[in-house]
């Protein structure tokens, strides 16, 4: 018989055997009192009958229902006891047929475990950070003309000084050929006024020439003499703009896409030409929130910090660097600080634009109790983990846990060292369980 049938039909006969007493005694006190009620009638008079009939007649009497009630009350204990009899043999007959089993005689959960101990963990801040060039170059050109050549292929690699682009020279070479002939000719009429002042001089001091015919030759002089100043500067403008004409690199950095090709005509400070990336060395810019601020000035005051650069594909070949900026200004919509870490990048790994993981280190915590970091799990009430005690048996441990570094956790309270706990099998583990120690799952 199925446990469920037999307590609704258990359910229905109860409530039918304790709605019949009711019925039973009520029907009982109803004649009864009429009984009376006749009795007394041949007995009183009339006017008293009247009387006694209005009060008897409904009125149950309390020996009887009393009575009726002691016997509705054994009827429903003994149908209950009886019900609880065939629910007791129903479900200890369900129990034996399915094979189910106490805790004590179930076989031990196969699990791994690990120890709990102590090491030197370093206090570390992990966050995602960006690569940013050194120092980035907008090549343009000071002077306007037809592009002749460029000496680079887009994406190189170019040295300080090295020949970018050249311009048509031509223009700038006739320029500076035609100041250096006004400087020529100038220097030639200043000798020659040169000269005449210095006789015209000699003559005004003996009396033989006016003042005026002195003043005109010794103004004329001292006019050539300034022309000739102007050619010298003209001179050196026209060098200077037909240097122009050969754009070299200023730094050492790596070339971006081309935006100029051979033949194209160019204007002085327009469009860059190429754009020229310094990443020997090279920045990794990074954020983290404002609460590890102090922190960071603090530890940055002592010595200073390094930070660790990690290519999501290469994390066995980390970059180092150091910190060399701290932003004025915290970012208030996102509660975070600007900080950068300048890498040395000689094998030019580290890329502008690349995303990479920063490892920013503070100090090193000695002594940290820490457990292997599969052994902590998270339940409705937190962390917590599973410790096999020396009878072989699953004890449950709330923790509190910090940062985890190389496979290990750090354990802030809840565990000591030399303890062991379960790092794999927890799916099988409950508060008690017997557990069974294998190398392999």
């Amino acid at each position: 018989m199925d446990e469920f049938a037999a307590q609704g039909a258990f359910l229905k006969a109860a409530a039918r055997v304790t709605s019949l007493p009711k019925t039973i005694s009520t029907g009982l006190s109803t004649r009864f009192g009429d009984y009376r009620a006749a009795r007394l009638t041949r007995r009183a008079p009339s006017a008293r009958r009247d009387a006694l009939s209005m009060k008897t007649v409904g009125r149950p009497q309390p020996r009887i229902s009393s009575a009726l009630s002691g016997t509705r009350l054994i009827l429903a204990l003994f149908l209950a006891v009886a019900g609880v009899g065939l629910l007791s043999s129903c479900s200890s007959n369900r129990a034996e047929g399915n094979g189910i089993k106490s805790a004590a005689e179930r076989p031990a959960a196969p699990v791994r475990v690990g120890e709990v101990k102590q090491m030197a963990v370093p206090v570390e801040i992990r966050v995602i950070g960006t690569g940013e060039a050194y120092s980035t170059i907008s090549v343009k050109s000071m002077v306007q003309g037809e592009v002749q050549q460029v000496y680079f292929r887009q994406g190189d690699y170019v040295k300080k000084g090295s020949l970018l682009f050249t311009i048509d020279p031509r223009p700038f070479q006739a320029a500076l050929d035609q100041a250096q002939a006004n400087l020529a000719r100038d220097k030639a009429q200043l000798q020659n006024a040169a000269a005449q002042d210095k006789r015209y001089t000699e003559l005004y001091h003996e009396g033989i020439v006016s003042e005026d015919q002195y003043d005109q030759f010794h103004s004329n002089a001292a006019a050539l003499a300034a022309a000739v100043r102007a050619d010298e500067a003209a001179v050196e403008s026209a060098e200077v703009q037909l240097g122009y004409c050969a754009i070299r690199c200023p730094i050492d950095g790596l070339t971006g896409a081309l935006q100029i090709d051979p033949g194209n005509l160019v204007k002085a400070n327009d469009v860059p030409m190429v754009v020229i990336n310094q990443i020997n060395p090279i920045y990794i810019d990074f954020s983290v929130p404002q609460q590890y601020l102090p922190q960071i000035k603090e530890y940055q005051a002592r010595r200073p910090l390094r930070v660790e650069a990690i290519i999501p594909s290469e994390p066995n070949r980390p970059e180092w660097g150091t910190l060399t900026f701290i932003n004025n200004t915290v970012d208030a919509n996102t509660g975070t600080i600007l900080l950068k870490g300048t890498f040395p990048n000689p094998q030019r790994r580290l890329w502008p634009g690349q995303y990479v993981n920063v490892v920013l280190n503070l100090a090193m915590q000695s002594n940290a109790v820490v457990a292997p970091s599969q052994a902590i799990q998270t339940g409705k009430n937190g962390q917590f983990v599973y410790v096999m005690t020396a009878q072989h048996t699953a004890e449950y441990r709330p923790v509190s846990t910090g940062s985890t570094y190389q496979g290990y956790t750090v354990i802030e309270k809840g565990l000591s060292p030399g303890e062991t706990v379960v790092t794999d099998g927890q799916l099988l583990l409950y508060p008690g369980a017997k557990v069974q120690v294998k190398t392999s799952l």
